[in-house]
């Protein structure tokens, strides 16, 4: 199946278990090292499926073939000979929420709603630059009612969309809205796998409740749903019932994502034997054909794979207009209430402070942390 060709590569997806992507042209062996972690994680990882002859193989990648997917494949390669593309770009548009969760991120940030046309301005520097996944955060997304006119701005075959929700307002008629203006995936985050500590965890009664029936209602109207969970020294002895509930509900994928100690969050980060636990995770229900793919970003953004993605693949736009490397470093390198997000990009891409692909999350490095915080 051809996926990619440029004047100077053509990548090729061959065989069937497991798949492997190849490449031909002048710049294949600039490609090595992306097509090697590519092809790892073919060689054991299930796909969602196929939709429409399309195969997807994760609610973070878009369809392939297409032209989103081929922006992906066009990064890394670009990536190879050290050009960065904001592949993802995160845009919070609103700090306002129904919850008090205890590690919320932006509890410290002030009460804001990112105007529509500064979003769009946004939207449309991210895909001139080569991003393929717009994603819609908060706060809670849910809370705007423009959100659904912010999906239909991204065009479909330049990348897809994506919106985080704890749950609180995704009913039957706003996931149909949703579904009509064309978002791709919904992100339920979830902290437990049972009601009680999961809404003692978000400080509201009825916040698991309201997870389930957004993961049933888009669910109907058939959107890809990923149960993201953010994992800590807390919950990490939860892994199993997170994947069963995971499995139970139907959900599309199941994604987890590393405590950091930012915002509200005072308690313990993981260690490396927690990484290495979740790596071990991630790897062996992939290699299952039974059940969820999972995807576990401490072992993705490891060196043993891609890297952290902070600065290099990934952006983060915060509600009140700061463009952060992601969203859990807080050092601004611009404001797009005042100017474009490529130009603060190109600062990010220039900065010293971001430097090299750690295998692990910057936030964890002491010496890192107090540049970043005392700025």
């Amino acid at each position: 199946m051809l996926v990619y060709e440029g004047k100077l590569i053509r990548l090729e997806l061959v065989g069937d278990s497991p798949m492997q992507l190849k490449a031909e042209g002048f710049l294949s062996p600039f490609a090595r090292r992306f097509l090697k972690s590519f092809n790892k994680l073919l060689s054991y990882e299930k796909p969602i499926g196929k939709r429409e002859g399309k195969l997807i193989l994760s609610t973070w990648t878009p369809p392939i073939p297409s032209p989103a997917f081929s922006r992906l494949l066009k990064a890394n390669m670009e990536a190879s000979i050290r050009k960065r593309t904001p592949e993802q770009v995160s845009i919070a548009i609103t700090t306002r929420c129904s919850n008090k969760c205890k590690h919320c991120g932006v509890a410290n940030v002030p009460t804001a709603d990112l105007s529509f046309d500064v979003v769009k301005k946004v939207i449309s520097d991210a895909i001139k630059l080569g991003t393929y996944l717009i994603t819609f955060d908060g706060g809670e997304p849910l809370f705007r009612g423009d959100l659904e006119d912010m999906i239909r701005y991204v065009d479909p075959s330049k990348a897809i969309t994506a919106t985080f929700t704890s749950g609180y307002g995704l009913t039957e008629r706003r996931a149909e809205s949703l579904k009509a203006s064309g978002l791709y995936t919904v992100r339920v985050s979830l902290d437990y796998p049972e009601a009680k500590e999961h809404d003692e965890f978000r400080g509201r009664v009825g916040a698991f409740r309201d997870a389930y029936k957004a993961v049933v209602n888009s669910l109907f109207y058939d959107l890809l749903v990923d149960l993201f969970v953010v994992i800590g020294p807390h919950n990490i002895d939860r892994l199993e019932d997170f994947y069963s509930l995971a499995c139970d509900w139907g959900v599309s994928e199941l994604s987890i994502y590393e405590i950091v100690s930012v915002g509200r969050w005072e308690g313990d980060v993981l260690s490396k034997e927690d990484i290495k636990r979740l790596s071990e995770f991630h790897i062996s229900k992939n290699t299952s054909k039974d059940g969820v793919r999972v995807t576990v970003f401490p072992y993705v953004m490891s060196n043993e794979m891609m890297g952290c993605f902070a600065g290099r693949k990934w952006a983060h736009i915060t509600a009140t207009g700061d463009v952060l490397p992601c969203a859990y470093i807080p050092h601004s390198f611009g404001n797009v209430n005042s100017e474009s997000f490529a130009k603060a990009w190109r600062r990010i891409v220039r900065s010293s402070l971001l430097k090299g692909c750690p295998g692990e999350c910057r936030m964890k490095d002491p010496s890192f942390r107090e540049k970043v915080i005392e700025r």
